[in-house]
């Protein structure tokens, strides 16, 4: 097997869950090269993701890579992943998933305010909302960039408070205080690291099989599902989080209207069977019970 071409944003976490991916490729005895590529996410800082009007913002540049043949396998934060993903592409293999988490990180004049009291800073629709239906008179703003730039913005600008992934903390071993935030039910394969490759590599395919963690493979798939089962894409208020306990699986997922006042939850536990689309089925339900009103109530405002 020749050498393989790893597929990557530049950011540093990026950069790290490439390293990950070519760690556990060398354990295998492959010769891995990282290549890293710019993506249209990372080119338009200013205007929230919502607003840009599409999905895989962060993965298109690496999908075209991928079709192109510039790189043979492509590394992804999986919840930016659309879950359509283009004729030809597939996700081969998820790494174990560490971190789920959405944490609180504050400024320091703001750490004795109560969580009402917060000017929050956040472009994602998913935190907006499930964060209004706790606190409605929230103000809030907009923030893009990687961690450290929000980090700073949050010292420097008008607000007290920020909305971040644990994962990316603990990846990039950030020393900083944080709270979790119960309210908070995590996007589709928060905290998973996929890669992505081309259906006719099949060699290759077969080689990242041998570091795909099956247990996380399993409850991401349920949690995508159940977000495309909505025609969520990668921008509607939609949590979901699917765990194993023992020989079950509880899913927690709901759908939030924009200004929280609308809440549709799912909270499941069952026997996983291969032949049961679960994510599909839950998704269903919450459709039937509102969902499919809500939804296009949320289009129509996006």
């Amino acid at each position: 097997m020749k050498n393989i071409r790893i597929g990557t944003r530049k950011s540093a976490l990026a950069l790290w869950q490439a390293e990950e991916v070519a760690e556990k490729l060398q354990e295998l005895n492959y010769t891995t090269e990282i290549v890293p590529i710019v993506s249209s996410g990372d080119k338009n800082l200013t205007q929230p993701l919502y607003s840009l009007g599409i999905t895989g913002v962060f993965t298109r540049d690496l999908d075209i890579a991928l079709l192109n043949d510039e790189i043979d396998i492509a590394v992804h934060s999986l919840k930016d992943v659309p879950t359509k993903l283009p004729e030809n592409i597939e996700i081969v293999a998820c790494l174990a998933r560490d971190f789920p988490q959405d944490v609180l990180i504050r400024r320091k004049s703001a750490v004795n305010k109560e969580l009402h009291e917060l000017k929050l800073a956040t472009s994602s629709l998913r935190r907006r909302a499930f964060w209004l239906k706790q606190y409605p008179e929230t103000e809030f703003f907009d923030i893009r960039g990687n961690i450290q730039t929000r980090l700073q913005k949050l010292e420097e600008q008008d607000f007290d408070a920020t909305i971040l992934s644990l994962a990316g903390i603990k990846r990039m071993k950030m020393d900083i205080d944080y709270e979790f935030l119960p309210m908070m039910i995590p996007a589709a394969s928060q905290g998973v690291v996929a890669v992505a490759g081309h259906s006719e590599k099949k060699e290759i395919n077969e080689i990242l099989a041998q570091i795909n963690h099956r247990e996380t493979q399993i409850c991401v798939e349920i949690e995508r599902n159940f977000l495309t089962t909505l025609e969520g894409g990668c921008t509607a208020p939609i949590g979901a989080f699917a765990e194993r306990f023992e020989d079950k699986i509880r899913l927690k997922a709901a759908l939030c209207s924009l200004d929280g006042r609308n809440y549709i939850a799912t909270d499941e536990s069952f026997e996983f069977n291969e032949e049961e689309n679960f994510g599909a089925k839950f998704a269903n339900i919450v459709l039937e019970n509102g969902g499919k009103e809500l939804m296009a109530e949320i289009k129509n405002q996006i």
